[in-house]
């Protein structure tokens, strides 16, 4: 398996599109009872390929993740070869946050002193789906190209 199993919750969700999957691969609804029933681990493997195609398209439309706690933030741009990374990091005795974005703001035009700015670059170790996956699996969210724009206009004035 290369990402994960999807959750029941999930595969509900994705009922139509693992029918249409099931279809494609010659099994049809009373096929796929018999096999749940008499080949559990057939029928496991078969979630798991739809799965990793499930999570192998949504990763790939995936280009920005992020971390927050209330003393760091970084900010991932997952591209094909590299991973930039832009880590703001609060002195611990800075009296702000950095969890939300409302927090990062107030943080920013009060406490920018306060606050470690770090910009790097690091080569990919894996697929960038995979790098993605890996960096979600390890507490990130998805994010968005306009905080990342916005994280290195700040990173430039300092």
């Amino acid at each position: 398996m290369k990402f994960r199993c999807l959750t029941n919750e999930e595969l509900t969700v994705l009922e139509d599109d693992l029918k249409a999957f099931l279809i494609v691969n010659g099994i049809d609804g009373d096929e796929w009872a018999k096999i749940n029933q008499n080949e559990p681990e057939k029928a496991m493997k078969l979630v798991e390929i739809f799965s990793d195609s499930v999570l192998q398209i949504a990763y790939s439309n995936i280009h920005y993740v992020e971390y927050r706690s209330p003393k760091t933030c970084i900010v991932f741009h997952c591209g094909d070869t590299d991973t930039e990374i832009i880590s703001l990091q609060l002195n611990e005795t800075a009296p702000a946050d950095l969890s939300t974005p409302e927090s990062i703001h107030h943080a920013l035009v009060n406490h920018a002193g306060e606050i470690q700015f770090i910009r790097q670059s690091k080569p990919n170790n894996k697929t960038r789906e995979e790098e993605i996956h890996q960096l979600l699996d390890q507490g990130c969210v998805p994010s968005s190209k306009e905080f990342w724009v916005s994280l290195e206009a700040v990173t430039h004035q300092n």
